[in-house]
């Protein structure tokens, strides 16, 4: 029997560990004994199998597990409208304004980010780097499976977070591909990765992109996010369920 890739078995072990411990914060341990977890599964050697007999496991409150609402298929018209439903019933709802954006966050209901393992945030013209909490945390599971398959230092880039209308108002008279109406962005659950912008510089590794759409793959396979490959904005739009 053919054995399956580490890059599988990694990325598998990954989405069961976060679908089982994921909370509104995520835990800096569950990140360690991932690594531990993937060194296990990818070293033969003597001394990974020593190490994981004497080290004493993690114990990790479960929480309740989240529930994923169903796509109705028959209003679905295109892909993207996955991406709004999700996003409609994903917790806060839209963003109303500005304003609305700022109460937000003093209630705690969009947290901010700028840099993780395995992802950074660039300078953002018409978005604010504010996500969901449960959004982060997914973002943060990303992060840290893109390192795994790749290395430790290697990170992504997100060009784009979350929009007020005003915001969307603006970046369409600049950019016409953006969406007339409303957008996923909008609901403080989407980010738009860059498929060509690695470790802060941009280039295009075709090697580097198969890899973090692999990982993109296993996650929307496993109900966690929907995502599109925008090719004239050169990233992949990322909608958390």
């Amino acid at each position: 029997m053919k054995k399956p890739h580490f890059v599988q078995l990694a990325i598998v072990f990954i989405l069961f560990s976060a679908g089982a411990w994921a909370t509104q914060a995520y835990i800096p341990e569950l990140k360690k004994q991932l690594k531990e977890t993937y060194s296990i599964l990818t070293n033969d050697s003597e001394s990974a199998r020593k190490r994981s007999e004497i080290e004493e496991p993690i114990e990790i409150e479960v929480p309740i597990p989240r529930v994923i609402p169903p796509i109705p298929e028959q209003l679905i018209t295109k892909e993207y409208d996955k991406h709004l439903y999700a996003a409609e019933y994903n917790g806060i709802g839209i963003i109303e304004s500005e304003d609305h954006f700022y109460d937000l966050i003093r209630e705690e209901k969009l947290v901010p980010i700028d840099k993780g393992k395995g992802y950074e945030v660039m300078k953002l013209t018409h978005s604010h780097p504010f996500v969901t909490p449960y959004s982060k945390t997914i973002l943060e599971e990303l992060g840290l499976a893109f390192q795994i398959i790749t290395d430790d230092k290697s990170f992504f880039t997100l060009t784009s977070v979350t929009r007020t209308p005003e915001q969307q108002q603006s970046l369409r008279k600049r950019n016409r591909n953006a969406t007339s109406g409303v957008s996923s962005h909008s609901y403080g659950v989407s980010f738009d990765i860059s498929y060509i912008r690695f470790n802060g510089k941009k280039r295009f590794s075709r090697n580097t992109q198969k890899k973090l759409e692999t990982i993109l793959n296993e996650f929307q396979d496993a109900g966690k996010i929907f995502f599109i490959k925008e090719r004239k904005q050169s990233c992949y739009h990322v909608t958390v369920r």
